[in-house]
């Protein structure tokens, strides 16, 4: 009988976690507590909800992280050493900014207080109860946590990763069927300007911290570093075209990822520089003197007269940076070849990553017409709505320019000498986005894409996917290209393209 009693009053007995948030006791039901963690670093969402930090790496899961400071309405503070996240449960997790954690407690449920005429809610809270602690006599509110995370988004169940990889292949079609020019990556060497075929780059890498050196080896060969749980061997293009090893700035150095003879190996460029869209009658072959020369001439198989002939561009061939012997070498299958598993993971996608702020975000990479240099001369419009930077003469087109710091209601960027204007082009508009920094082409495959938090407003078109490198401790927010614009945007850019055809009229 004494067993049966007390079996009764643990049943009476409801457990809670108690946290403050703005000086204020809260609490939620234990049960719906996963974990509690530190305050994750968090990507940021573009046009997101109030009250949604970003999104934020979970043992290789991502998941947003909202601040109940902003949902309650209150101000955004500096996370501090006592701030944590609470993880709720769920199909789809969400993890919960407190401004600190106090304690799990058990309550008498006949003690929750859950008349709404007593709860005295204040502005911004949704309350389910409140019950006195036994410390104090302090109140803890019992927030209706669910209903404050689906007033400002819907988190749901998440979809399957091939269903976000047809997403993002019928929106390449749409834009690459509009234009079929061949494109350039080129990059510095030794002051110089080089460039490959984009379809020849699997990738484009920051140059990593830590490189194994192979004993007595060539100049050339700078060592091997870890790429996609294999090794990956880097070879100097300044040494393969015969320039001295050795003088760049290691911090911008890049990692171009190509294949030779279907061996795969990381080419060592001084600085990515720009993608460049090619005319053809524009492409001359390398002048015979030269060819017939055995220095780093030989490795040109054509040059570019871009920018009405003040910008050459010496054009490489992977196959031709390399001594016959060397191809003959790799060839034979000396040297390690792609891992099977990899060819069948699933198609490549590739995406161009580029910086604003901390913040990193991918486009796909055949929605990309260029990228360049930030022009010095931008013509502004009058009564043109604030994203809109201006337009710019290029190559002979006018081409709008859109501020992507204004259009994600960032501030200004202090220093703006390395900024990019990424050239962009979707099924009806072609535009200039200005972004802080060009940082990389990645590559990867459908089943590596997790998708986004299911968001309200905009941000939910915005950001179609999530690129989650946790290895490096990043978190790419992949974006479709056709939403970057919003619909009443569109629209001007629609009036302002017919304008610009009636005035070439």
């Amino acid at each position: 009988m004494a067993d049966a009693a007390r079996d009764t009053a643990a049943q009476a007995l409801a457990r809670f976690l108690t946290f403050r948030v703005e000086g204020r006791l809260y609490a939620v039901a234990a049960g719906e507590v996963a974990e509690i963690i530190r305050v994750p670093p968090a990507a940021r969402v573009p046009q997101a909800p109030k009250g949604l930090l970003g999104v934020a790496n979970l043992r290789g899961t991502v998941l947003p992280l909202a601040s109940l400071r902003g949902l309650l309405g209150h101000e955004e503070i500096a996370v501090t050493a006592a701030a944590r996240a609470i993880v709720l449960r769920g199909a789809a997790p969400v993890a919960l900014a407190v401004d600190a954690v106090e304690a799990l407690v058990s309550v008498d449920s006949q003690k929750i207080e859950t008349r709404q005429t007593e709860l005295a809610e204040e502005p911004g809270e949704r309350l389910v109860g409140a019950f006195e602690t036994h410390e104090g006599g302090e109140v803890a509110r019992l927030l209706d946590l669910q209903g404050l995370l689906a007033a400002a988004f819907v988190p749901q169940v998440r979809s399957q990763s091939q269903a976000l990889a047809s997403r993002v292949r019928e929106e390449v079609r749409a834009t690459s069927a509009s234009d079929d020019r061949a494109k350039l990556v080129t990059f510095d060497v030794a002051g110089q300007e080089y460039g490959l075929d984009l379809g020849a780059v699997q990738e484009i890498l920051a140059a990593p911290a830590n490189v194994a050196v192979v004993p007595r080896a060539e100049t050339v060969v700078l060592g091997v570093m870890a790429y996609r749980e294999t090794l990956l061997p880097l070879l100097s293009l300044r040494g393969l075209l015969g320039f001295p090893v050795g003088g760049a700035d290691e911090a911008r150095e890049k990692v171009v990822v190509t294949t030779v003879a279907g061996v795969r190996v990381g080419l060592v460029a001084d600085r990515m520089r720009a993608i460049v869209p090619t005319d053809p009658d524009l492409m001359d072959a390398t002048p015979p003197m030269l060819v017939a020369r055995t220095g780093g001439e030989a490795r040109i198989k054509a040059i570019y007269r871009g920018e009405g002939g003040t910008r050459l561009i010496s054009v490489l061939a992977p196959e031709q940076l390399f001594r016959e012997d060397v191809m003959q070498r790799l060839g034979g299958g000396e040297a390690t070849k792609p891992r099977a598993a990899e060819d069948v993971a699933g198609e490549a996608l590739k995406f161009l990553v580029f910086r604003l702020g901390d913040d990193e975000f991918g486009l796909p990479i055949e929605t990309v017409d260029e990228v360049a240099r930030v022009p010095d001369q931008i013509t502004r419009l009058p009564k043109a709505p604030k994203f809109l930077e201006g337009v710019v003469n290029l190559r002979g087109e006018v081409l709008p320019v859109v501020d992507q710091r204004r259009r994600f209601d960032m501030p200004a960027l202090e220093k703006a000498d390395g900024r990019r204007l990424v050239v962009v082009r979707t099924e009806r508009h072609r535009a200039g986005l200005i972004v802080d920094a060009v940082s990389e082409v990645l590559q990867t495959t459908a089943d590596r894409i997790e998708p986004a938090p299911d968001l309200t407003g905009e941000a939910t078109r915005l950001v179609q996917g999530v690129l989650n490198l946790e290895a490096a401790g990043r978190i790419v927010l992949l974006l479709d290209p056709a939403e970057l614009l919003t619909r009443t945007e569109r629209g001007l850019l629609d009036a302002f393209a017919a304008a610009s055809e009636q005035a070439a009229g």
